[in-house]
């Protein structure tokens, strides 16, 4: 099952994982797959301390980062607006908005000292490079950008360190584009996948995607969680899988338990597109939070950055409530999950569950060799 991906990369296995939780891509990576630390919600002390960590747990294994460089939103143009000037664009309708959604699900303020995420993370360019410098001090094998195609000094800065650089897509137009950039690895994210996506279905942008970019290789994201998937993704010419939402759940995730025990209790039916997380459309858990900005007279969803800006502190609290025990913490609590939620229903390792996936990818394959081998004698 080892494709030319993993001769490139030295893994066993055609499995990426991206997580958010050091413990996840140190676990996949000792598995034998490819472990992908997302850097968004670090700050670069705590980026550098995440990777730090995992470069003494994964013993010279191969892993990667993925940074985030849109390539549109506003400010852009300008080299990056200030916090305080883009604050002045939220309208109060949003604030008010907000306010009075939290007051009616018993969410209180946060107290003085709570940290939490910050208003920017790393929605801009600046916020991007910040992380990307931190990431090449360490021995990453790819570097993966979301949002559009990574610059051309971040791709010739990565290639002149031998590192990889990935992209994810969400129609084979993208994936062109990338190419023709520069980028090694296209990920085509289907509109299953969770988090930023398009609205093609994996199914039928992998094949598309491949068609676009030959050789370039490309993975598949999107609707993958078991080996039957893996294979499938494979069969469309794939060179393996992206994957993300089943990570959620396994034994290392450092997600709330409030939050995990939804997940695994969620359909593939309990998700939706929305803006209402960054301003772009991203794949979440539908939430009491979510369907509020789908009502009515719910405000537009603001252009990214200002959106994740707006809605930074009310995250803050819906996550502080969420740690308590109160019978409203749940109910806004969401994250952006794909819609193989509803396949995510129980608690494992990480490890097993990449062993899981590889063997039910090999059996899969085998068994579909012996069923042509049959139909072929016959």
């Amino acid at each position: 099952m080892r494709t030319p991906i993993c001769e490139t990369l030295g893994i066993e296995f055609p499995l990426f994982a991206f997580s958010h939780c050091r413990d996840v891509v140190a676990a996949v990576t000792n598995a034998g797959g490819f472990g992908v630390l997302g850097a968004l919600t670090f700050s670069p002390a705590q980026l550098e301390e995440e990777l730090t960590w995992i470069d003494a747990h994964v013993g010279g294994r191969p892993y990667g980062v993925d940074i985030v460089i849109p390539a549109k939103y506003v400010g852009r143009e300008a080299g990056d607006m200030s916090t305080a000037d883009l604050k002045k664009m939220i309208p109060e309708n949003v604030s008010k908005f907000l306010n009075d959604l939290l007051a009616k699900h018993e969410v209180p303020e946060l107290p003085d000292d709570f940290g939490g995420f910050s208003e920017m993370l790393g929605w801009s360019a600046g916020g991007g490079r910040a992380h990307l410098e931190v990431a090449m001090k360490h021995p990453i094998r790819l570097l993966v950008n979301a949002l559009g195609p990574p610059p051309e000094d971040v791709i010739e800065l990565a290639h002149a360190q031998g590192i990889l650089v990935g992209a994810l897509v969400g129609t084979p137009q993208q994936a062109l584009k990338q190419k023709q950039v520069g980028v090694d690895i296209i990920i085509a994210s289907g509109t299953e996948a969770g988090g930023h996506t398009g609205e093609v279905a994996s199914m039928v942008l992998t094949p598309q995607c491949v068609d676009a970019v030959a050789p370039t290789p490309v993975l598949t994201a999107g609707g993958v969680g078991t080996g039957r998937q893996l294979a499938a993704a494979l069969c469309l010419g794939a060179q393996g899988a992206w994957t993300g939402s089943i990570w959620l759940t396994t034994n290392e995730s450092e997600e709330a338990e409030s939050l995990i025990e939804k997940l695994l209790a969620a359909t593939s039916s309990d998700t939706l597109r929305s803006r209402c997380l960054t301003g772009k459309p991203a794949r979440q858990l539908k939430t009491a939070y979510t369907m509020a900005w789908e009502a009515e007279d719910a405000p537009d969803p603001l252009p990214m950055p200002l959106q994740f800006m707006a809605v930074a502190d009310a995250n803050n609290r819906i996550w502080k409530h969420s740690q308590t025990k109160h019978p409203t913490a749940g109910n806004l609590t969401g994250i952006a999950v794909g819609q193989i939620v509803g396949m995510m229903n129980k608690r494992r390792p990480a490890r097993e569950l990449v062993q899981s996936i590889v063997t039910e990818c090999a059996e899969t394959l085998s068994a579909q060799a012996e069923l042509l081998a049959r139909s072929t004698q016959d």
